[in-house]
């Protein structure tokens, strides 16, 4: 168990912690909340061991062996197998026990340096190591490249695989999913279901929170906050926590005044004199409840775009890739043909490489289409938001800079490009005061996400094309940024793993998979399930090519892993394109927050009951084995009488539990279908 007892954390003079208590209990997985700069690293600092208490007691069990995502990023020529492996800390120590054992010629201690490896696992390590790798978006191919081939993120990933790698009873995770692609979080989701021991995660993606955290921690003007249930039932026992605050402070407020009223009646009238002291003492001894200070809410809106060109833009037969230096090409996706219609709303899927950064460059113009056209409507104006904030950013400049520049490039487009009406803008943002002279280099990520978002709102685009904008932002952020796309005229194009965002802002949704793009007609839950087969199969390719290196050797064991049931969503190719819908009546900023709206309880309502379902569907094969099983063996001949009897019991118990869950999953099925129509008919 872990505890902080009357804890203090300070940074420099700030103090982040004033005497908080908690407890951690063993197996729990604990999402730790909070707006930025509110502590959340902090504390992670002093449950690693890096930072020390300013006050108060901690404890955590010593012999608690601990996970954790090294910060720095890894160079070394090592193959991304290796690294990962060296990873699991027993294992390699257990290696240099057996090297030294060998070197020293002891019999016994090689003989124990083998037993200790057996137990480490040894004989499958590779195979597990393998399997984290591959769940977190690498190919096949790309197993055994060196660490350094690999950019950035794509080592951070690996980082993240050598944490897991890693036997632990606590799992520190500071933010995991920021350099994750949607089929790579839903990998881990299923991976940290599984995890057997305590995990304390910082995350700004609820969905992620929600899937694999049970207790929730806030922290909030320096006090720590427990609150049992993940995050979605955090947001509630929370808002209750506020309305009674604000109900009892009201209620105090309202006896304050009244004894305040007698004290000052009275205070002068020497027969009352008595009875006024001793409501002045009761006054000074009231514990006073805090109102309730709502947080300063960040949001902001498009400007309406000054036309909507419809379609938007067309493309046809199309190949999009990229070449080389030499002039060789080499494509990603071909046979593209699709339409963007005014006032789509677009979310874009696929696997880890399938090609949709390439799709949305292409449309935004930082690279040509190999083959085939792109036919853009009169007045297309694109405001893009690229997955790496620095493609658009100067390290060296602060937003005001950014935004007079932008103003000299692209012309006012109806805006005032005074410095003074610049700063205001930018203050909409939260760059006020003197931020908006702080170097862009020594910005956080989530103030270099607000600088790119303020200069494609002052360009007045008409198409959005947003690719993984939710990166480094808060929770509220996030939030404001839904409720800007859902009031945004034009048309959006989206990709992100933030499947909160996805479910709230987009209607249609685009597969890009297997060279080509078509439309993907299932939810996103759907689109889950897919995410999770795709994972398997190329750890089943990995598994295979690695029994075929070692075909002279004993093939290895597989590793189980998190796998849902199969569905059956594949990415589709290309049709032609999909005819222009008919536009709502009425206010269509309106109609498209009741859309997103129907969206999001379509998905809360029938969530339990798809839950079920897959329950269901995993039970019944289990069932099923077990049927045939006692059907067997009261067909074995020379079975006694006792033996026909209990086997009978059991068939007959077996077949009834069958009965059953059929009928369960028509009624689920029934009801999920009625909800739909519902929703679709009050839409």
């Amino acid at each position: 168990m872990i505890t902080l007892k009357n804890i203090t954390l300070r940074r420099g003079t700030k103090v982040l912690l004033d005497g908080v208590t908690t407890t951690i209990n063993p197996g729990e997985s604990v999402g730790l909340v909070g707006r930025n700069g509110a502590g959340k690293s902090t504390l992670f600092a002093l449950l690693n061991g890096s930072l020390t208490e300013d006050g108060g007691d901690f404890h955590i069990p010593a012999q608690w062996r601990m996970g954790q995502v090294a910060q720095h990023m890894p160079e070394t020529d090592e193959s991304a197998t290796q690294f990962v492996l060296e990873g699991d800390t027993r294992l390699v120590e257990v290696q240099a026990q057996l090297e030294a054992a060998e070197a020293s010629g002891d019999g016994m201690a090689l003989a124990q340096a083998y037993a200790d490896l057996a137990d480490a696992g040894a004989h499958d390590a590779v195979p597990r190591a393998q399997a984290l790798i591959l769940g977190l978006g690498f190919k096949v191919q790309e197993l055994e490249h060196p660490v350094n081939s690999f950019s950035g993120g794509w080592r951070m990933r690996l980082q993240l695989a050598r944490a897991l790698m890693c036997p632990s009873d606590l799992l520190l995770l500071d933010e995991p999913t920021n350099h994750l692609d949607l089929d790579a979080l839903v990998w881990l989701e299923a991976w940290l279901k599984r995890y057997p021991g305590t995990l304390i995660t910082i995350s700004h993606d609820r969905e992620f929170l929600d899937a694999i955290t049970n207790v929730t921690l806030q922290i909030q003007g320096g006090q720590l906050t427990r609150y049992g249930g993940n995050y979605s039932r955090f947001e509630e026992l929370r808002a209750q926590q506020l309305e009674l605050q604000q109900a009892s402070f009201a209620k105090q407020q309202e006896k304050m005044a009244h004894l305040q009223k007698f004290i000052d009646r009275f205070k002068a009238k020497a027969s009352k004199a008595k009875q006024a002291q001793s409501r002045v003492k009761q006054l000074d001894r009231m514990e006073k409840i805090a109102p309730v200070l709502a947080e300063a809410e960040f949001t902001f809106e498009f400007k309406e775009p000054a036309n909507l060109p419809n379609p938007m833009l067309a493309i046809t037969d199309a190949a999009f890739g990229y070449e080389d230096e030499d002039g060789k090409q080499t494509t990603i996706l071909q046979g593209v043909n699709r339409s963007v219609l005014a006032g789509q709303r677009i979310g874009i899927l696929g696997a880890n490489g399938q090609g949709k950064s390439t799709l949305v460059k292409t449309i935004a113009r930082e690279m040509k289409a190999l083959a085939g056209t792109v036919t853009e409507g009169k007045g297309l104006n694109i405001g893009y938001f690229a997955q790496q904030e620095l493609d658009v950013l100067r390290p060296s400049e602060n937003p005001l800079e950014h935004m007079i520049r932008l103003a000299k490039e692209i012309g006012s487009e109806g805006n005032s490009a005074r410095e003074q009406d610049l700063r205001n803008f930018l203050g909409t943002f939260n760059f006020s005061g003197d931020m908006v002279k702080q170097a862009v280099g020594s910005m956080s990520g989530g103030e270099k996400a607000r600088l790119v978002l303020a200069m494609i709102v002052w360009q007045r685009p008409n198409l959005l094309l947003l690719d993984e904008p939710t990166n480094h932002l808060d929770l509220a952020t996030r939030e404001a940024l839904a409720m800007a796309l859902n009031d945004f005229d034009g048309t959006v194009m989206l990709v992100s793993h933030d499947r909160h965002l996805l479910r709230a802002v987009c209607e249609d949704f685009w597969m890009v998979g297997r060279g080509q793009v078509g439309p993907f007609d299932g939810d996103l839950d759907d689109y889950q399930r897919y995410l999770l087969d795709e994972s398997k199969r190329l750890r089943e390719e990995a598994r295979q090519a690695d029994m075929q290196s070692r075909s002279k050797d004993a093939a290895p064991a597989s590793v189980a892993a998190p796998v849902a049931a199969p569905v059956a969503v594949a990415p589709a190719p290309a049709p032609a394109p999909a005819p222009a819908k008919a536009e709502p009546v009425g206010d269509p900023k309106e109609a498209r927050r009741l859309a997103a709206l129907a969206r999001q309880q379509l998905a809360d309502k029938t969530k339990p009951f798809k839950k079920e379902l897959e329950q269901i569907d995993k039970k019944l094969p289990q069932l099923n084995t077990q049927r045939d099983a006692l059907e067997t063996k009261l067909a074995t001949p020379g079975l006694s009488g006792a033996d026909i009897v209990d086997a009978g019991k059991q068939l007959s118990a077996v077949n009834g539990e069958i009965e059953q869950l059929e009928e369960r999953w028509l009624e689920l099925s029934e009801q999920i279908e009625a909800i739909s129509q519902e929703l679709n008919a009050t839409a």
